[in-house]
């Protein structure tokens, strides 16, 4: 299955004491001509001030489909553990309504412990919150299929981690992005540990489209030639500097002639 490559924006709700400044940064990302705008789904700064200006993510998630026009959306990625996971295909579900179709679900087991501690929510270990991520999947799943009104959409779901016996497997049973932070040989490995739980359960694996984060231009073609489509570049408050998104998108529009970019 051949796919055009993707370039996407994490802008970081951390450190911009005023929405106004990533009501901002949506704009010129949509504008530069990113093909996905992600946030995060955290509740304090991941680096900076630890009890910075911080702000959460599905609401603003909501904000961001209601400005935009045409870049699909999304978490990079949810923290599987904070919410009801039939309340959060409800929240996907009427984001994905909201944006007309260009919400991608994104969601992971968690792992920044002040995240759950702050918030009172159980951290428990790497292993239960894994189990709860599989529990709360098929939960996911069963609740989009019973909405009224049903998602604009098939929802693309997104998993994010590398975790080789309980992540990947359910990025082969419920995914249609695995994102990861691999570099090549990692990104190799997997992918054919991947696979193999893809021929377990049914899928075929080049349906799952492969995320990573932008290495940069010169190590871009290498991740391309093995499966990865999709890079996100991040950028945090209160300046939200595009200059590296706009490097990666010159770079996607020589790597496939026919995209369209807003760069002039």
């Amino acid at each position: 299955m051949t796919r055009p490559v993707r370039i996407g924006v994490q802008l970081q709700p951390q450190h911009a004491p005023d929405y106004g400044l990533i009501r901002d940064a949506v704009l010129r990302a949509e504008d530069a001509g990113v093909d996905i705008v992600f946030n995060w789904d955290h509740f304090y700064p991941l680096y900076g001030d630890p009890d910075g200006a911080h702000f959460e993510c599905w609401t603003m998630l909501g904000a961001i489909a209601e400005q935009t026009e045409r870049v699909e959306l999304g978490a990079l990625v949810t923290g599987g553990g904070y919410r009801n996971p039939d309340l959060l295909a409800d929240m996907a579900r009427t984001v994905d309504h909201i944006s007309g179709g260009r919400l991608i679900l994104g969601i992971g087991a968690g792992w920044f412990e002040k995240d759950y501690d702050e918030y009172g929510y159980e951290f428990g270990t790497a292993g239960t919150r894994l189990a709860l991520l599989k529990e709360y999947m098929a939960r996911i799943d069963a609740r989009l299929k019973k909405l009224n009104p049903q998602p604009v959409r098939d929802i693309p779901i997104l998993i994010g981690g590398g975790g080789e016996k309980k992540t990947l497997r359910l990025v082969a049973e419920y995914g249609d992005i695995w994102h990861t932070f691999a570099d090549l040989e990692v990104l190799e490995r997997k992918s054919k540990i991947l696979a193999e739980h893809c021929a377990d359960v049914g899928t075929d694996p080049a349906k799952i489209e492969r995320s990573v984060d932008w290495p940069g231009a010169d190590k871009a073609p290498a991740l391309v030639a093995a499966g990865a489509t999709t890079f996100t570049v991040g950028t945090g408050g209160p300046d939200y500097k595009l200059n590296e998104v706009v490097e990666a998108i010159r770079w996607r529009d020589e790597f496939n002639p026919e995209s369209v970019s807003g760069i002039a």
